[in-house]
Order: C-alpha cells, then sequence, then structure tokens
C-alpha cells in the first residue's frame, strides 16, 4: 500500500519535519511492506519555512531580528526564483513566536512584532517581488504598530512598547506611513492566514486570542481600546483610505477578516496594500499535495491536540477536505483528541487515533514525544494494513 503522511507540527515539541519523520519511522516499523512518502505540512506558523524550503528549494538567507520582548533572536527568510520573479516567503512567528517566552513572560500587553518588520526588511532588500508572510503561532497583541515602526512609519517610542502603550500613541505617530507605502507600491503582500478575526469588536483579537496569550479579562478590555486608538491614528495617516469594490465606499480594515490575525498583525498588513490568502490552501498547493495524495492509497495527517479550532482553517481540516477529492480515505494521529468522533468524521476522516488518552499518557508524551508518536503510528499502520 502507498501511504501518504503529511502532518502539522506535534504541538509545541516536534515541528512538521520532525513530526513528519517520526510517523513514517513508526508506519515503517508498524507496515514494513507499504511505501511510505512523507509531506509534511504547515498553517503559517512554527516550521512554516521548513516546510516551504523542503517542497520548493531556493535559498535560505540567515539574519537576526528581535523577538517579541526585544530581544536578540536568529531569523531566516526563504527565496525562491520563480519565472523572473522572487518570492520571499515569512515565517513571523521566528519573531513573535509564543515559544519564544518563558510562560512568565507571556503578555500580550508588552510584546511587540518589530522583529517582524526587519524580517520584511531583509525580504525588500533581498530583491523580492512577492513577500509571502505566514502569522500563525504569535505572543502579540500590537495591531501589527511594531511592525510598521520597523520600517519606518513611526517612532518606536510610540509604536514598539506593545499593544497597550497604544492607548497613549499621539496622533502624528504614524507620519512615516506615506513613505513606506511608496516604498511597497511594486511589491505584491500576501498575508497567509487561516484566521478569520476582526480587529475590534466583541469577537476581536483582543477579546478572543490574547487570553491565550496570557492576558487578564481586564487586560484584554484595555487591549482592544488600545487597539481602538491605533486605528484612528492609522485612518489619519493613509493618504487614500482603500475602497469597497461594490459600493465605492472607504473599507473599516479593522472590520475584515483576517485584521485580527496573529494580534492585530493582520490590520497592519493589510493597511500596507496585502491580499489575504488562506495559509493551508496555499501550503497544500506549494507542496503538490494534490498529486502526492492521487498517487497514494492512505492519507495520514497529524496534529499535537485536536478541539474545536481544529474543525476548520487547520492543516488537519484542510488535508481531509483536499483528499475526499481524490476519493482516498484519510487517518488522524493526534497527541490528544478534545473532540467526538461525530466532528471527526464530519471533516472527512475515515479514523481517529490517540497518543494520550490519560494523564498518564500525557506525561510519557511529553517526556519522549517522538517514540510515543512512532509508537502509536505503528499501531495505526498494523491496523490500517496489516501483514500480508
Amino acid at each position: 500500500m502507498r501511504v501518504l503522511i503529511a502532518p502539522d507540527s506535534f504541538g509545541s515539541t516536534l515541528g512538521p519535519v520532525q513530526t513528519a519523520t517520526a510517523m513514517g519511522a513508526g508506519w515503517s516499523r508498524g507496515a514494513p511492506h507499504d511505501e511510505v512518502e512523507l509531506l509534511p505540512l504547515s498553517d503559517g506558523g512554527p516550521g512554516f519555512l521548513d516546510v516551504l524550503g523542503r517542497a520548493l528549494g531556493g535559498t535560505t538567507v540567515m539574519t537576526t531580528v528581535s523577538d517579541p520582548l526585544g530581544r536578540e533572536v536568529p531569523a531566516a527568510v526563504l527565496l525562491v526564483d520563480r519565472e523572473g520573479r522572487r518570492t520571499a516567503w515569512i515565517e513571523a512567528s521566528q519573531a513573535t513566536g509564543i515559544h519564544l517566552l518563558g510562560a512568565d513572560e507571556r503578555d500580550p500587553g508588552l510584546t511587540s512584532t518589530w522583529g517582524v518588520g526587519a524580517l520584511l526588511e531583509t525580504a525588500l532588500d533581498e530583491g523580492a517581488t512577492t513577500v509571502v508572510l505566514g502569522v500563525g503561532g504569535g505572543s502579540t497583541n500590537d495591531a501589527g504598530a511594531g511592525l510598521l515602526a520597523a520600517l519606518g512609519a513611526g517612532p518606536a517610542s510610540a509604536l514598539a512598547r506593545g499593544g497597550l502603550a497604544l492607548a497613549d500613541a499621539p496622533d502624528d505617530a504614524l507620519v512615516g506611513l506615506p513613505s513606506v507605502l511608496d516604498r511597497l507600491a511594486g511589491v505584491d503582500l500576501v498575508l497567509a492566514t487561516d484566521e478569520d478575526t476582526p480587529l475590534l469588536g466583541l469577537q476581536s483579537t483582543s477579546a478572543v486570542e490574547s487570553p491565550r496569550k496570557g492576558a487578564t479579562a481586564g487586560q484584554a478590555q484595555a487591549l482592544e481600546n488600545a487597539l481602538g486608538r491605533f486605528t484612528d491614528v492609522l485612518r489619519r495617516a493613509l493618504p487614500e483610505p482603500p475602497r469597497d469594490l461594490l459600493t465605492g465606499l472607504p473599507r473599516r480594515l479593522d472590520r475584515e477578516p483576517g485584521a485580527g490575525a496573529a494580534g492585530g498583525l493582520g490590520y497592519a498588513l493589510l493597511a500596507m496594500g496585502a491580499r489575504r490568502v488562506g495559509a493551508v490552501d496555499t501550503v497544500l498547493r506549494e507542496t503538490g499535495f494534490g498529486p502526492a495524495a492521487a498517487r497514494s492509497d492512505l492519507v495520514v495527517t497529524g496534529a499535537g491536540r485536536v478541539d474545536w479550532s481544529t474543525l476548520q482553517g487547520s492543516v488537519v481540516a484542510g488535508v481531509a477536505a483536499a483528499t475526499l477529492e481524490t476519493a482516498r480515505p484519510t487517518v488522524l494521529v493526534a497527541g490528544e483528541c478534545l473532540v467526538g468522533r461525530r466532528e471527526t468524521m464530519s471533516l472527512g476522516l475515515a479514523g481517529t487515533y490517540a497518543v494520550a488518552d490519560s494523564a498518564r499518557e500525557v506525561e510519557a508524551m511529553v517526556a519522549d514525544p517522538v517514540e510515543t508518536l512512532a509508537a502509536r503510528t505503528a499501531r495505526v499502520a498494523r491496523t490500517w494494513s496489516p501483514a500480508r
């Protein structure tokens, strides 16, 4: 049997490539007679560049950027030349990732997207005419103000001190924004995200996402107010507000789907003229998932945790939907599964298997994620592909 192993990362412990390698080893252990192909995937968060570099080749340019609290960390930009155009792929979590912070450092009121601006600068310096930014896995909630400051739109003292400081942003904090827009006029900016969260409102990034990044209820409300102030500043600075193509009326960027992605990083990118695409669909296309699934008999995907958020806009959901088009079955191996069989079957999954079903098994998984994942995958292989 031909088996395609196409997982996302395994929580924060294993990246997509490591996850695929462990699952592939486990499957070969359980069903050595099968032909196994590895195709790691990403939703635009950690591992985004590893997955695309493996599939597309290209050149990796190393650099140093600021982490969410201003400390230097290594990072990279992937450059791919195709049909006379140079595309730069950026993984924003290299600069904003929650994995860069200790448990006691997670405070979305203080973290900044300045480092993402440095990555964008690197891409522009390398002559990129298209820049694709995957923005998953971040720890910030500053509406991309730090990014804009790093590009020269305004002073770091007003824009790069985290989301809460934006409540005091002066009216001219983005005085340099027109110059930034002029510089980017010939660049195709692409926001790669499956988040449709708006920047402001009852379901905003501050209300929904900031608590997962360490904000208290009071901080979440304060961040909502601060980001509201920042939108006023940005509207004043835009030389020509974007308009709806149908009505001709000015668009409210803060209400746009995806504006709240990555703590509002999407908002700043949309303000700079970025177009939004689905991160998972983009990765599936660029890695050649469709043809790989079509030449396989079974697709096996993986993820660290499956919960209600997994049911849409995730690698698992994207793989299941794309595999249905090829009339092949898809099974899932997950670290933990917190939804029922009805929900996983609604995605098109033919089977779901958890590595850990008890507290003791969770401890074992955390202690040795590679072996526990490989062992569970081997058992799944023996179920789906028994020895002749």
